[in-house]
Formats: C-alpha cells, structure tokens, sequence
C-alpha cells in the first residue's frame, strides 16, 4: 500500500475509534482539505527526516564515505530495518525516491545530486531555497526542485566548504570552494543576498571536451586548430579571452594538451580546473585567507614563486589583476608558450583590460610603457564568445602585431562570419582573412609548417 492510501486509511480508522498516532494526520477529512497536499508533503518531510536521524544516528561515523558502494549498501540495509521497525508500508516508486533523496542527503549535495550527475548540465544556480536554475546547452532554465528551506541550503554549503578548511558566515559572506570533482562553487549568503542563501557551481565535465567534439561543436574549425596547434608548439605566448561562460577554460585546456611532454608546465589557478595528460605537470592553487585574516596565497604570488621553480611553460588558469604585470614580464624573460584567460568584449578591450590590470599591481608605470610590455609580451589573442542561440564559438583569432605610435596594433587572422539563423541556431563559420601572422618565422625556425591554405592563401 502507497504512502497516501496508508495515511488516509490511517485517518478513516481514526474517525471510528477516536484515536491514532499524532504525528499522523487527524482524518480523512482533512486529507481532502484545501490544505492537503501541504500536509502531504509535511508528512513526507518528517518521514524522511525521521528516516534520515535514524540512519545518521545508527551509522559508523568513521566510515569513509568516499566508499560509495560500500556506503550506499550500509544505508539500505538500515534503512530497509527501520522502514520495518517502523511499519512504514510505501510503494516501490515512494521506498525508491525516499532512500536515493536519503543517500543524497548523507553522502552527496541533497537536492542537487541529480543535477551535479546530469552530463548536460554545465551550471547549476541556487538562488535561495525555492529557487533553482541550471544551463543546459548554453541556455538557463529553471527546474522543478527545491530545498527544504534556507537552514537546508545552509546546511550543503556548510558541507562543500568544511572539507576544505572554508567558512562562510556573518562575518564572511561568501566563498569560493571546489567539489572533488574539480567543480567550481561560489557561495554567498544573507544579509549579502537579499533572496536567501545562493550557490553557483560552474560543473567540471566528468569525460574531458576532445578537440574532435570542439570541432563537431562547430566551436572552431580543423584548420583554425591546426594553426594554434602549431602556435603552442612554437612558444608562441597567447591570452584566451571572452565573457562569462563562453568556454575560455575549456579551451585553454585543449590548447595545453598540445604542449609537449618532455616540457614542464606549472599551472596556476584560483581552483584547480585545468586536466593536463602530461607527465611532468606542477598545480598550484591559490589560498584564501584563514579565519584570523592571514595565510593568504595569491595569484600573483604564486606567478612570481613559479619563476622559482624553472618552468618551461607557465599556465594561468585566469588573470584579473596585478598578476597580470608578473605574467607579462615571465612572457617577455624567456617563458615563451605561455598562456592565460582574461574577461573582455572583444581583442582590443582585452589590451585595454590588460593594461588596467598591470596598473592594480601598484607601481606608477607610463601607459606607453605598460602597452609596450603587452604588445612585447603576447602574441595572439583567441576570443571566444558565446551566441545567443547559447553555442560557444571561437569568433576571433587575433596577432599583436606590435605598436604604431601609443597605440598597440591588431591583425585579425580568423573572423567568425554569421550567414543567418535557422530556427534559433546561429549559422556561420570562423574563416581565414588571409593575412599571415609575423611570427610566422618563428614557426619556421622551428621546424613547424603550417600550409598557406590554413590562411584561405592558395601555393604558389
């Protein structure tokens, strides 16, 4: 018998007696109340925290959760004793739901499990308890779940955060943590948010994007990742720019990928996001500061330490800000191949934030000289964006060609041209505009040969 036949059965036999269990409810009547399915999902909820206690209270505490099978197996077979123990009669479809919602409670994210294991799902976003969106194919919908109530988001960020030694509180109202997976999480709670606690998690894919699937993804094409294949290859110092969301570490990863393996890399990230095969790779990741204020590790701190540590190449994962001048200067110091992630609009506005950045490092540089550093520094610029029909696509690939003047010059080497839009799906495609870049001689020098059609230029 299902949960709701048992609880109106319950409440019929209540009416002819005069008496039942309390923490049911009183009769059939006010089953069939306006107020019945509040009461419906009330009871659901004090079943499965009841269950819930239980469980937590008859489990080994030393038990490594990170045993999942293990783990899952210990939680059914109590579970399956106290739903005896109990008398707790629920149909298949209601045990099933009851225990995974349990099991998600005890050793995973609650309500957002499901999410976190749904391969199509690139973001999750908790705006208080009521209120949960996530990105599927680069658009944002909302789904059909929820939280108990604030105390129960509380409750999951408390649980992303303790592993790693963070706090969020009062006193300090948010915070950026990491899943075991390597998903990114930013937390921030009231009196900061007004709509309740809120949680955005920026989802690490479990099976790393190939270059095939970018180039099934129509995110670039063969003969645009020829060319930067070769460009990692031949040192050449690239920033990968764009918005939020448009895949700039994605693709930094795949560029990485290319970097030789005799070669030793030193990555540097706020979190630790970047999935690189090669043998001989050094992470290193920021620290925030402690409960007392202190112990923090930044960015730019960890780029001057890696000059310490005889890098071939130097990654960052992204720069936003005095880092940027020490990553500037590793570029133009003999750390050629180097490469980072900026937020910008577009090529150009990613030099102008570049040259807002070095000036947060706090020294009184002349723009000309800053702009000097930049153009000395990176090679090529690679845009991403994402389209409004939510595809991310490279729409630029961009050569520093030097300075004319004050001025630091571009050369657009790859322009995505829009043709139209067939039902909602943007069509186009990134295409060559046949100048050759002018560290094209480098590459030689090299050893690398790139055809002169990867530029839309015919042999000759």
């Amino acid at each position: 018998m299902s949960l709701l036949k048992r609880l109106e059965q319950d409440g019929e036999n209540q009416d002819r007696n005069g008496e039942g269990n309390g923490s049911r409810l009183s009769s059939l009547q006010a089953r069939r109340s306006s107020g019945s399915t509040s009461k419906e999902r009330s009871q659901y909820l004090d079943l499965k925290v009841r269950v819930q206690n239980q469980l937590l209270a008859e489990i080994d505490p030393s038990m490594d959760v990170s045993r999942v099978a293990e783990v899952r197996k210990t939680i059914q077979d109590l579970y399956e004793q106290i739903l005896m123990e109990e008398s707790i009669i629920l149909s298949r479809p209601e045990k099933h739901r009851l225990f995974e919602q349990i099991v998600a409670e005890i050793i995973g994210l609650g309500p957002l499990q499901p999410l976190l294991e749904d391969p199509e799902i690139t973001e999750i976003m908790v705006n208080g308890s009521k209120n949960i969106y996530v990105e599927r194919k680069g658009k944002i919908q909302r789904v059909p779940i929820t939280f108990e109530n604030d105390d129960h988001v509380m409750r999951i960020i408390e649980k992303i955060v303790a592993p790693l030694g963070r706090r969020v509180d009062e006193s300090s109202p948010y915070v950026d943590a990491r899943l075991q997976d390597g998903s990114r999480v930013n937390a921030i709670i009231p009196p900061i948010s007004l709509v309740g606690p809120t949680i955005t998690i920026r989802l690490f894919a479990k099976t790393p994007f190939t270059v095939e699937d970018l180039i099934n993804n129509e995110t670039f094409t063969p003969q645009a990742i020829e060319f930067l294949k070769a460009c990692v290859n031949g040192k050449i110092n690239m920033m990968i720019s764009g918005g939020t969301g448009s895949g700039k570490t994605t693709l930094l990863n795949i560029l990485s990928g290319f970097i030789p393996n005799d070669e030793r890399i030193i990555t540097i990230e706020n979190a630790a996001e970047l999935q690189l095969r090669q043998d001989h790779v050094v992470t290193l990741e920021s620290r925030p500061p402690n409960i007392e204020g202190s112990g923090e590790i930044t960015i730019q701190q960890l780029v001057i330490n890696s000059l310490r540590m005889r890098p071939d190449r130097i990654v960052v994962g992204e720069v936003r800000d005095g880092a940027a001048l020490d990553l500037l200067q590793a570029m133009n110091t003999g750390h050629d191949g180097s490469m980072s992630t900026a937020h910008s609009n577009s090529p150009r506005d990613t030099i102008a934030r570049l040259e807002t950045m070095v000036m947060m490092a706090g020294y009184e540089l002349p723009v000309r000289a800053i702009r000097e550093q930049i153009a000395s520094a990176v090679d090529l610029i690679v845009h991403e964006d994402r389209l409004q029909d939510g595809t991310r696509k490279i729409v630029s690939i961009t050569e520093v060609a030097g300075m004319e003047g004050d001025v630091v010059t571009l050369s657009d080497l790859f322009v995505f041209e829009q043709t139209g839009v067939d039902q909602g799906r943007v069509i186009g495609q990134l295409r060559p505009t046949g100048l050759r870049p002018k560290f094209m001689d480098k590459l030689i020098a090299a050893g690398i040969h790139v055809p002169p059609s990867v530029f839309g230029r015919s042999r000759r």
